[in-house]
């Protein structure tokens, strides 16, 4: 084993808890703040157009066009570099939660709006003949419904996040991605320390798809 190669193995080693644990710290509650606040804006939404209430709808299919026709990184660079110049100036958690947020519950609002949809219009029949109104036949009847359809792929945009929470170094926060960076700058071992950090991501992932599995067959016996 040559020199530069017992080098490159002992920065991963002395890089490796430093990567984790900005992982652990910053990626993974950044993750999970943005993905709780998403999904409250993502069912706001859906609610709003399956339910066609005129005064916001124009509002929220406008909110979902521009969110879905833009970059995730455009919109974190207009919030964090962009706001400002304007006068309101953020840090870059509190940015890169903002511009999650958004993400999350434009892409999220579609999902959902869709798996209401899937619904069969009988079980509105059904409920409408019982004297349920229409917010009682959404909220007891088509939501539980929509909720086990909206599972896996609601399951999948989280994991995505993770993976798209490396953006936010592009703002300076420092998380699993920024630390890699900051290492690489000290050390020029671009390839095996990106290598590593991808690594990581990789175990995150990994964890959270069996974690999905595992939801996805519960909620399927429960549906039996």
């Amino acid at each position: 084993m040559d020199e530069r190669m017992v080098r490159v193995i002992g920065i991963l080693i002395d890089s490796f808890f430093p990567l984790l644990k900005a992982g652990l710290m910053f990626t993974v509650p950044l993750t999970i703040i943005s993905f709780f606040l998403g999904m409250i804006v993502a069912f706001t939404v859906a609610i709003i157009r399956v339910s066609n209430f005129k005064p916001l709808l124009a509002i929220v299919k406008f909110y979902v066009w521009i969110i879905r026709g833009t970059p995730l990184l455009v919109q974190l660079f207009i919030i964090f570099y962009g706001l400002p110049s304007i006068g309101l100036t953020l840090d870059a958690f509190v940015s890169a939660v903002i511009g999650f947020t958004l993400s999350v519950g434009a892409y999220g609002s579609e999902t959902i709006r869709a798996a209401i949809l899937s619904v069969p219009k009988g079980q509105w029949e059904a409920a409408h003949a019982l004297g349920l109104s229409k917010s009682q036949t959404l909220l007891y009847i088509i939501i539980p419904q929509a909720i086990k359809v909206a599972i896996p792929p609601m399951a999948n945009s989280f994991i995505s996040l993770v993976k798209d929470t490396s953006l936010a170094a592009a703002i300076t926060f420092t998380e699993l991605f920024q630390v890699a960076q900051q290492i690489t700058a000290r050390t020029y071992e671009p390839l095996w320390l990106y290598i590593e950090a991808g690594s990581i991501y990789l175990i995150f992932c990994s964890v959270l798809t069996i974690l999905q599995s595992r939801l996805e067959i519960k909620f399927g016996k429960s549906g039996d």
